[in-house]
């Protein structure tokens, strides 16, 4: 199996080639506009480590499905996972200046154009899966289902709906942990989980595939939260590559508001083990995934 810097070179050079668009200024009926193309190219540039497609290919090699019919949905869930970071730096979010180092889609490109180029890699993501969908009638079934599973992750009761939840718990000082449990599956574990049952469904996994997925993106999703919510008060702003210290400052419902330092980082060790055990089924296989959650152990980005 490969390395995770293995699979976000394939998608880094997959996401080169979409979106296209012509970059003269010119006004050409049927082409992106230039200006859309340049700010959605800014955010999808700025680095990262591609961990969610990452995990959606290795997920698919792992189940011993073709990494290249998966690549265009990989792209797919990158650019569902920019948008939502472009549209959470808002003003009308949590107002940040910067992002992985550089400043902000907004800062650079105006509040207005920022939000179009969050709904044009939105849009862009579900495009492309349906070209690839389109390329592929005879296993339609199959990509129609990693689609919705994608569709689920990213939508009312997955992301968005945490992040509703995240904004309504902060301006109206709520707290505890049902509230934050919920929050935190919905805003950061649903798009690791539904990835992965995405991938599942690519390759026509089995029942018990899908719930190994499932509990491991959970377990993952979790712990990468609670792992960037410590980072929020003990890591660098030059390490981490944004504004630290405004969840505390904000008000914001964390990990570390709810359970305190250490209390976060008993459960990041008990989320740790989950993972773990979710994956044992696979043995020498599942190296990449057991790997990739030990790392969250020590992360300082």
């Amino acid at each position: 199996m490969r390395a995770l810097n293995d699979y976000a070179r394939l998608v880094n050079a997959r996401l080169e080639e979409i979106p296209a668009a012509i970059e003269d200024k010119r006004f050409e009926i049927g082409e992106m506009p230039w200006l859309l193309s340049r700010s959605m190219r800014y955010s999808l540039s700025a680095g990262g480590k591609r961990l969610r497609p990452s995990m959606l290919l290795a997920a698919v090699e792992l189940l011993g499905g073709d990494v290249g019919d998966a690549l265009d949905f990989a792209c797919a869930v990158e650019m569902i996972h920019t948008y939502s970071l472009i549209h959470d730096d808002l003003p009308g979010m949590d107002d940040d200046t910067m992002r992985r180092g550089r400043p902000t889609n907004h800062v650079v490109f105006g509040v207005g154009q920022a939000i179009l180029a969050g709904d044009g890699l939105l849009n862009c993501a579900f495009e492309t899966m349906l070209y690839s969908a389109c390329a592929h009638v005879e296993r339609a079934s199959d990509y129609l289902l990693a689609m919705r599973e994608i569709a689920t992750g990213a939508g009312v009761t997955g992301m968005i709906g945490g992040q509703v939840m995240d904004l309504y718990c902060e301006r109206a000082h709520i707290s505890g942990t049902d509230a934050l449990e919920y929050i935190q599956y919905g805003k950061t574990a649903c798009m690791f989980i539904y990835p992965l049952r995405a991938a599942a469904r690519l390759c026509g996994a089995t029942a018990e595939d899908l719930e190994a997925l499932t509990a491991y993106g959970r377990a993952f999703g979790l712990l990468f939260q609670a792992t960037d919510d410590l980072l929020d008060v003990t890591g660098t702003a030059e390490d981490v590559g944004k504004t630290l210290g405004k969840d505390a400052e904000s008000g914001k419902l964390t990990c570390v508001s709810a359970y305190g330092i250490e209390g976060t980082r008993k459960l990041v060790n008990r989320l740790h083990g989950e993972a773990l055990e979710a994956v044992e089924r696979y043995g020498e296989g599942g190296a990449f995934f057991r790997e990739l959650v030990d790392s969250m152990i020590d992360r300082t980005k």
